[in-house]
């Protein structure tokens, strides 16, 4: 198991200018894979058994100069291309996009902003404070058990005027939450060449499909979506031939309110056995490609899908995707929401706490005919310190997709060898592949004695250093 986490690890050198800093880029990573608390960096000296010493390093490596966040990122992309076991369907892998709210009370953290929470459930508020980051996953495992394995997350609201501060006035404002998903999403994609994103219906919209073909217009790679179309959607059908005489052609034909075609066209309606959340389902389904968007009018394959009685409307910009393998598809779309859930439970990716002096106090009533306080910001060392904690929030998450991602391979790689080896109590235990939790509970009961039996790793050594070490590390903290 340590060799495999070695192999996975060594290929991030070349991200770090300094061997110092690439080891303690290992020890973080590790650290959060099985410390047992998520009160910060202190857990990773508690459960590593680090000197106290170790804590101004920890904390000054999310802002050192010897890496670089894109850099970090590339590299983990083609890690994951290497060695997980990725989804593929029709030579396109399957990636998953979605938005993530973090509450945050920092009143001088950058970023932090009013929040509208969209959820169903009662126990969250309608509004908070915190940050909204940006995520994009893809579908690893078998026939077993399917992984949305974290490949990265970033801010993507609130920081509109730290980026602009290094942006000349002729480059254009930070596009919107949703269009930004579309360009994470396609970077994503240009590492795989093809690929599928599964998005939710919150993200079918007409800047998004115009984004989709900016990004096709300028790159071989392509990306196709795959969502799901709230209730009350508007399609249209394919123009009519031009008439003869003058005048401009149709654009549209008439219009179609598809939740009305759940009872004009029952009759229609086809019955397959779908594979969904693990079980194999009985739904019934009408495949129709009509046009949507009102000004834009491309033509997209609907779905009309009844299961369990109840109602939904999945769409897909690709018109060969059979209407099983869109329902199949947007079936893994919740897979993100286990990622979020094992990211906040099991390792804790955002119990980050990183503020500048130099940021202004966040004012929680500010109206939005106000400026912004962090447009009075004028010094360049005080700008300079509040990018440097941006870079430390997206560093420390970065490290944390990581550290999910190894849990993840790892659960997939050995649970079939050695199941015994990851006994941990559930009340619904899971026999074919074990879960992030109880790999990394097993990771925390055994990471030493695993030490012990392979002194030949390089991991092993790194993991040692830090152990005995009793004052800072002077090259690492210069870093």
């Amino acid at each position: 198991m340590l060799k495999t986490l070695n192999e996975l690890l060594l290929p991030f050198r070349s991200c770090f200018s300094r061997q110092a800093t690439f080891e303690w880029f290992v020890v973080i990573v590790v650290g959060f894979m099985l410390r047992s608390d998520h009160l910060g960096v202190t857990s990773v000296i508690r459960d590593l058994s680090l000197s106290g010493r170790c804590y101004e390093t920890l904390l000054h490596f999310f802002r050192s100069s010897a890496w670089s966040l894109p850099s970090l990122r590339q590299m983990w992309l083609q890690v994951v291309r290497r060695s997980a076991p990725l989804l593929v369907i029709q030579d396109r892998v399957v990636l998953v996009g979605d938005g993530m709210k973090e509450a945050k009370e920092g009143r001088r953290m950058p970023g932090v902003k009013k929040l509208h929470q969209e959820s169903e459930n009662v126990s969250k508020g309608e509004y908070i404070f915190g940050h909204l980051f940006g995520a994009i996953g893809i579908l690893v495992g078998d026939s077993r058990k399917w992984f949305c394995l974290p490949l990265f997350m970033n801010l993507q609201d609130g920081i509109q005027t730290i980026l602009g501060w290094k942006q000349t006035d002729a480059e254009p404002e930070r596009p919107s939450h949703v269009v930004q998903m579309i360009e994470q999403g396609f970077e994503a994609a240009k590492g795989f060449g093809q690929a599928l994103l599964l998005l939710d219906r919150y993200f079918l919209s007409v800047p998004a499909l115009q984004r989709l073909q900016a990004c096709h217009s300028g790159s071989e790679a392509r990306m196709h979506l795959v969502t799901k179309a709230k209730s009350n959607v508007v399609a249209y059908e394919r123009p009519p031939a031009k008439k003869p005489g003058r005048g401009r052609p149709p654009k549209k034909g008439e219009s179609v309110k598809l939740k009305e075609l759940f009872s004009t066209r029952a009759a229609d309606f086809q019955t397959a056995i779908v594979p969904l959340y693990g079980k194999e389902e009985t739904v019934e389904f009408l495949c129709l490609d009509l046009l949507w968007g009102q000004g834009w009018y491309q033509e997209l394959r609907f779905v009309l899908v009844i299961h369990q009685g109840r109602y939904s409307i999945l769409a897909s910009t690709d018109l060969t995707l059979s209407a099983t393998d869109i329902i199949r598809l947007y079936g893994y779309r919740f897979k993100i929401e286990c990622t979020f859930r094992e990211m906040k439970q099991v390792i804790g990716a955002f119990g980050y706490r990183f503020w500048s002096k130099s940021m202004p106090k966040l004012n929680r009533f500010l109206k939005k005919e106000e400026a912004h306080p962090l447009e009075a910001v004028q010094d360049e060392q005080d700008r300079r310190r509040i990018e440097q904690t941006i870079q430390a929030i997206e560093g420390f998450v970065m490290c944390q997709c990581i550290a999910m991602g190894l849990l993840q391979l790892i659960a997939l790689r050995f649970s079939s060898r050695t199941p015994a080896l990851f006994f941990r109590y559930l009340r619904t235990p899971s026999h074919a592949v074990v879960s992030e939790a109880t790999v990394a509970a097993y990771l925390r009961k055994s990471i030493f004695r695993l030490f012990v039996q392979n002194p030949h790793l390089s991991i092993t050594k790194i993991i040692k250093s830090k152990q005995n070490t009793s004052n800072i590390d002077e090259d690492s903290l210069a870093s």
